[in-house]
């Protein structure tokens, strides 16, 4: 039986899977030593954090010796476009246009990015419509 997939994960859990995604397969050791750069986890946090993200089924392990492997079958990419999408399905239709153009001006992005957001743009254009429709209950929203 294959075990569910829980995408929802802490900012701790990030930065774990951040470590597992760029390492590939690593060790709870590898995974500090790379962290504690930017955070000062005691040994014990991290191995917590490997432990519930094992234990949602992000991460598999595997055993070497006296130690333990860890991987992930996840895409980075996948698993944000994932996240992303869940997110907007959380909030009003209308406000998603202003939500992309707020995150695209906080972003620092290369001549390259912004080429690629112009042709989806453009290509957007084809069916874009008038008034973008609400989706939520009443009540859910002020529009």
């Amino acid at each position: 039986m294959t075990k569910a997939i829980d995408s929802n994960i802490t900012d701790s859990e990030w930065e774990v899977m951040r470590v597992v995604w760029a390492q590939k397969k690593t060790t709870s050791k590898d995974i500090r030593d790379i962290i504690e750069n930017k955070k000062n986890w005691k040994p014990a946090t991290t191995k917590t954090l490997i432990g519930r993200l094992v234990d949602k089924g992000v991460l598999n392990t595997e055993k070497d010796g006296n130690k333990y492997i860890y991987s992930t079958n996840l895409k980075e990419s996948d698993f944000l476009k994932s996240t992303l999408e869940q997110t907007f399905d959380n909030i009003c239709n209308k406000d998603i246009g202003k939500i992309i153009a707020d995150l695209i001006s906080k972003s620092t992005l290369s001549y390259i990015d912004i080429e690629e957001l112009e042709k989806v743009l453009e290509m957007k254009k084809e069916d874009a419509v008038d008034v973008v429709p609400c989706n939520c209950v009443p009540g859910q929203c002020n529009c």
